[in-house]
């Protein structure tokens, strides 16, 4: 029996990859070359026709290939890998279909800054334009959604345009790039070369230096506010800069309130760590934005749902915005003071040259805000019978002493995680925030799983957005992963219910939502699934899930028309918000027993 090529050529190891430059490869070895030397362990695809050349040649690098069931799982676990590892994602489609099944990952990755690499398939060059089998001008579609994208008609052009791709996507402020590669690109040979420096792009400024003069301004203004307040943004977590914010709270005893992708940046026990800001944040925090005489914006974009109504935002504050993106200088908030330049750098340039500087009335007022919200334990109050979901974030909290690894998909259950997980590390929260896309929180968690192999991961998802990729259970099982899913399963669309019923009248057009038995929809996966349907089940469904060697669905059928609160109305004041109902006498609302925040001591 003749050996496969394969066979005779047995698969390069990353202690026995020898240095091929100045061979002759083919572009589809020339890709796989250009990812092992960009480090690349790990890439997420789906084969087919014009890629197909690239999946071939794939078998003699060491780069594990995990095939998903769909490309847009594809994109979602190289951004879950990227967002937790800090490293460049690779998600591998083909062309046409292939292709545009990436665009909605790609937004995800572009909207909150994740780098990740797009490498798909294209028809041979001499049929581009032709309208050929499964071609669509994909560079042309994601445009707009992308950092950069290149179209590669030349095997001489895949090494610079790797190269060039993953330094875009790393460098300043992160984002996606997409490499689209011809087919007969892939098959031509050509002498491979890969220069050791980085690349250099005219035109392309990563870094900035902030003007010393802006630096003195912001050190004046902060030590002459009176009510300052920090605002963290995921840039912070970007940066690597969790440390140097902490140190710069302690030393300046100022308070700080977390986007919900910043969530992490600061720990949420520190004293001085308010909680989340915005459309769903804590209510005082977003009182004391309002009431603040200087906001100190870090790594932030002032997003609309963290401002409301521009025209009475933070009215009375002075504002300094540091800011790695040039771009996002009053683009939306104008400021006085703007610092562009890498928020860890600059934190840690400006902290030495300041005073902790005494505001007790500040703190007072922040104090008088929260009123008695700070001493409120969710699990002292009334079990009704009814199971919600606050009870099985705030639970799973607990059970996990707040360090597992969350990645949530989109929707209210993505609320009440971030009001009752309390996240003490950064890159701890995986979340879509910028697109809210639903089906993100399965497939980025399998990325995710693959950059932190021994983490705790829960999967926090609901019902309707759990079934866009529930396909990817498959991929769970054929990768042998460890994850806990729990489905916050309401039986609505919840997110859309709560604004039919705040904004249109109660009228629940299109968003009761049949879904499959979920239990039985594990089994047939071959994996593990429970149902909960008291409180009282919760703890011990979250220790079986974890004690199980394998991935885990947990169906916890909560009450199905909670609502989370508080809530900004879309384009409303930012103090202006929508509160839990309360009786006469002050206490929730008899049909649900929630408060509006789950704040513990």
């Amino acid at each position: 029996m003749t050996a496969s090529p394969h066979e005779a050529n047995p698969p390069i190891t990353r202690e026995n990859m020898p240095d091929r430059r100045g061979e002759a490869l083919t572009g589809s070895q020339i890709i796989w070359e250009a990812l092992a030397r960009e480090g690349v362990d790990v890439c997420f695809g789906y084969p087919g026709g014009a890629i197909m050349p690239a999946y071939d040649a794939m078998v003699q690098y060491p780069i594990r290939h995990v095939l998903t069931r769909h490309e847009q799982g594809a994109a979602h676990m190289a951004d879950g890998y990227a967002r937790v590892s800090g490293r460049v994602g690779v998600a591998i489609a083909t062309s046409g279909p292939g292709a545009t099944n990436l665009v909605t990952g790609i937004a995800t990755a572009m909207l909150d800054s994740s780098p990740i690499v797009c490498i798909t398939g294209q028809v041979p060059a001499h049929l581009l334009g032709s309208d050929a089998f499964q071609e669509t001008d994909i560079t042309g579609v994601t445009l707009p959604i992308t950092k950069h994208n290149y179209l590669i008609t030349r095997a001489e052009d895949i090494a610079p345009a790797l190269r060039e791709a993953f330094y875009i996507a790393r460098s300043g402020r992160p984002g996606p790039v997409l490499v689209d590669i011809t087919k007969n690109a892939l098959q031509e040979t050509c002498t491979f070369e890969w220069p050791d420096e980085e690349p250099t792009l005219p035109g392309y400024r990563p870094t900035f230096t902030p003007l010393p003069a802006h630096m003195e301004e912001a050190i004046a203004l902060i030590h002459k506010a009176k009510r300052p307040i920090v605002l963290a943004g995921q840039g912070i977590i970007k940066a690597g800069a969790s440390d140097i914010l902490r140190a710069f709270v302690d030393a300046t005893d100022v308070p700080v309130a977390c986007t919900l992708l910043g969530l992490g940046g600061l720990p949420a026990s520190h004293p001085r760590n308010l909680g989340m800001m915005g459309m769903h944040g804590e209510a005082w925090v977003n009182t004391a934005i309002q009431e603040a005489d200087l906001l100190i914006a870090a790594g932030m974009r002032f997003d609309d749902r963290v401002t409301g109504n521009l025209k009475t935002y933070a009215s009375g504050a002075r504002k300094i915005h540091i800011e790695l993106d040039p771009s996002e200088i009053n683009k939306n908030v104008k400021v006085d003071v703007p610092i562009i330049g890498d928020v860890g750098e600059v934190l840690r340039e400006l902290t030495p040259h300041l005073e902790k500087v005494e505001r007790p009335g500040w703190l007072a007022r922040i104090d008088e805000l929260k009123g008695d919200s700070a001493v409120r334990d969710i699990k002292h109050l009334p079990d009704l019978g009814k199971l919600y979901a606050a009870h099985v974030i705030h639970d799973l909290w607990r059970h996990t002493a707040g360090k597992a690894l969350i990645v949530t998909d989109v929707g209210q259950h993505q609320m009440w995680e971030a009001q009752y997980y309390h996240h003490e590390q950064p890159r701890t929260l995986v979340t879509s925030g910028g697109l809210g896309t639903m089906g993100f929180g399965l497939p980025a968690a399998i990325g995710a799983r693959f950059a932190r192999s021994e983490d705790n991961i829960w999967v926090i998802v609901g019902d309707g957005g759990f079934q866009m990729t529930a396909a990817e259970l498959s991929t769970c099982v054929q990768e042998n992963l460890k994850l806990n899913i729990a489905i916050i399963n309401n039986g609505y669309l919840g997110m859309v219910r709560q604004w039919q019923e705040f904004f249109y009248g109660g009228r629940y057009v299109a968003t009761p939502i049949v879904s499959p038995d979920f239990v039985k929809l594990a089994d047939a996966h071959g994996l593990k699934g429970l149902r909960v349907t008291t409180r009282a089940g919760v703890a011990e469904a979250v220790a079986a899930a974890e004690a199980h060697p394998g991935t885990v669905v947990v169906d916890f059928r909560v009450e199905q028309e909670d609502a989370v609160y508080p809530m900004v109305p879309a384009g409303a004041d930012l103090h202006d918000m929508i509160k839990r109902p309360h009786k006469v006498d002050g206490s929730p609302a008899a049909h649900n027993p929630i408060y509006e925040t789950g704040e513990d001591q």
